[in-house]
């Protein structure tokens, strides 16, 4: 589960990490009043608004400006506000911005120059370990850094039995060339940051840049979480963070009822029960030369009603050219299946895309007599090569 910064830079900020004070507002009135609040309580004159949406590359849309006057803060947050952002990772219509971040200027003159890092926390699956990557090219594209200069980038993995210890917290902040006072608030930060994470059963922390001011404290600018959502159990005040918002409405609308359901880029929806048989199935619809347009798991109770919601859900696609339906009878006899299928079928009236059945265990021969007598431009087939050819032949 995704955090908008200012969610991030708050449960960062309960943990001792310090962050770039802000106050989100969802209109121009509300920007002003927390400029006007900010300036009160930091001293700051010039303020940043940021567009709260889930992508990063803000900046590059137009989605991060300076204001250097309350004027500018009201005309700037009112040109955001409503906008459809479109950042590298974002789809070419866009975000709706329905919120932004009114922050205080950290970019103060001083006696000292300030300096951007870049900071993640995550779990590195190739060992099992937790690790922390770190970079002197703060505020960059970290993919561009670590194709161009990959020397810049810094891993330090830490030892799950023992945790962070203090000699990994000063070789960080000696790698990022700090020294003093910056050398020291440094490994604190690192320090809370890694609790954090670890606390707060998170999955990502991308910390870019962490911000060495001109009078060398330590601070995130930005922030970037992602919560492990097998853990939210554990974080009831997370989970009431979710913006749904943000979300894929058909996966929201999945997880409503129960269903398992990742949207994709391909053209052939699939319905699978088990995950495992739904990763082979997608695996099989590329060697067949489609691409799978969403992973589906129905579960092991593939009745009349979650085959008629998971159709429904597929055929929001407009990209979906044919569906595989692949099921495995073990808890659920097949002819129960194929029975779900038809009425399914009935119930929601005219498709116009092929549909294959792949209908394989308890009473498979039963269910392949019941789909091939039902009168429905159904196509059945036995074997998993036969599914392949026939996705092959629908989509030529």
């Amino acid at each position: 589960m995704n955090l908008h910064e200012y969610q991030g830079k708050e449960m960062l900020n309960s943990f001792g990490v310090e962050i770039q004070r802000g106050i989100v507002a969802q209109t121009p009135a509300e920007a002003v009043a927390a400029a006007k609040k900010l300036t009160e309580d930091t001293g700051t004159g010039w303020h940043v608004i940021k567009a709260q949406i889930h992508a990063g590359g803000r900046g590059k849309g137009g989605g991060v400006k300076l204001a250097k006057s309350l004027e500018e803060v009201e005309k700037i947050a009112g040109e955001i506000l409503g906008m459809h952002l479109i950042t590298p990772q974002t789809s070419a219509e866009g975000k709706l911005v329905n919120q932004v971040l009114i922050t205080e200027d950290v970019y103060y003159p001083g006696e000292s120059e300030t300096s951007e890092f870049y900071i993640s926390v995550l779990l590195n699956r190739a060992t099992g370990k937790n690790m922390i990557m770190y970079s002197t090219e703060g505020g960059m594209d970290i993919e561009a850094v670590a194709e161009n200069t990959p020397h810049l980038i810094f891993n330090e993995e830490i030892d799950p039995a023992m945790g962070l210890l203090p000699f990994q917290t000063r070789k960080i902040a000696f790698n990022l060339g700090l020294s003093g006072k910056a050398f020291k608030e440094m490994t604190k930060f690192v320090s809370a940051l890694y609790t954090a994470y670890v606390k707060s059963d998170s999955s990502l922390f991308e910390i870019n840049p962490v911000l060495k001011t001109s009078d060398n404290r330590v601070i995130a600018v930005d922030a970037k979480v992602s919560i492990d959502e097998n853990a939210l159990f554990r974080h009831k005040d997370y989970e009431a963070l979710r913006d749904l918002r943000e979300e894929n409405p058909v996966e929201v609308e999945a997880k409503a009822v129960g269903l398992s359901y990742v949207d994709l880029d391909g053209n052939v929806g699939c319905m699978v029960n088990g995950a495992g048989l739904a990763m082979a199935t997608m695996d099989l619809i590329k060697q067949a030369g489609g691409e799978p347009a969403n992973f589906l798991d129905v579960g092991g109770t593939a009745d009349a009603e979650r085959v008629e919601i998971a159709f429904k859900l597929i055929l929001k696609d407009p990209n979906v050219k044919a569906i595989l339906i692949n099921i495995f009878g073990g808890i659920v006899r097949c002819d129960r299946v194929a029975q779900g299928i038809i009425e399914a079928y009935k119930n929601i009236g005219t498709i116009n895309i092929p549909i294959i059945v792949r209908l394989e265990g308890t009473n498979a021969d039963i269910a392949k007599k019941l789909i091939d007598e039902s009168g429905l431009d159904v196509h059945s087939v036995v074997e998993f090569q036969e599914a392949a050819d026939k996705v092959q032949e629908v989509l030529a």
